[in-house]
């Protein structure tokens, strides 16, 4: 299943493989729970996109430390 990602400094649209992608956590410092992101890299730019937690636990990517 691609994952779209936007790119800003193209301001295009890219679909990313789930061979291509990592699940990771953050874990904000202040009131708030975990955020859940995708990240992945084209064109040697690191492209990042918040997801809802179904969606996270949906993906079957490989998960990373942030």
């Amino acid at each position: 299943m691609p994952i779209e990602f936007y790119d800003v400094k193209t301001r295009k649209k890219v679909s990313l493989g789930d061979n291509q992608v990592k699940k990771v956590t953050y874990q904000p410092k202040g009131s708030g729970g975990p955020r859940y992101a995708v990240r992945g890299e084209h064109e040697g730019r690191k492209l990042t996109k918040f997801v809802s937690k179904a969606d996270y636990d949906k993906l079957t990517c490989p998960e990373e430390k942030a």
